[in-house]
């Protein structure tokens, strides 16, 4: 029987993973951080704690990473990731109005997820695509040169 941390967190996907990285370097930290929240949607603290042990990596260390990446979350994480820029080019053509309708359709602050666990909306400094403004990117995917209006079937496109 796979063991369990004592929130009962499967412990089989990071026993996996950590099997995979016999000699662990430092640069192999984040690889097993990517494949963790792969195997779990985010990263349990009870999870990497129990890493942690296995592995010798310091769970300061550990934590300094995930706090320093935006791509990993120690708290449940919706599917789908919706993330609104708010950079200069984005805010001067619209992406308060945009962030407002996407928050309006789902029910959700920044930072939050929706109940059903499908969407998780997050303003972000910026994309890095000002060409497209203003831009939301949903996963990985970019939609670019919104109205508020367009909205409504992009969301469509992921329930």
């Amino acid at each position: 029987m796979p063991e369990k941390t004592r929130q009962n967190i499967d412990l089989k996907p990071a026993e996996e993973i950590v099997k995979q990285f016999p000699r662990l370097t430092r640069d192999k930290l984040i690889p097993i951080l990517q494949q963790l929240q792969d195997a779990y949607g985010y990263l349990p603290v009870p999870v990497l704690q129990w890493v942690s042990n296995k592995t010798g990596i310091p769970s300061s260390r550990m934590h300094g990473v995930i706090t320093f990446y935006s791509q990993f979350y120690t708290e449940p994480h919706g599917k789908h990731t919706i993330r609104c820029c708010e950079g200069t080019a984005c805010h001067v053509k619209g992406s308060p109005r945009i962030a407002e309708r996407v928050m309006d359709e789902l029910d959700v602050a920044p930072g939050e997820t929706t109940k059903d666990m499908k969407f998780t909306f997050e303003p972000v400094a910026c994309l890095g695509t000002c060409f497209l403004a203003p831009v939301i990117m949903v996963n990985n995917d970019y939609y670019g040169q919104l109205t508020p209006d367009k909205i409504p079937q992009i969301l469509k496109n992921y329930s």
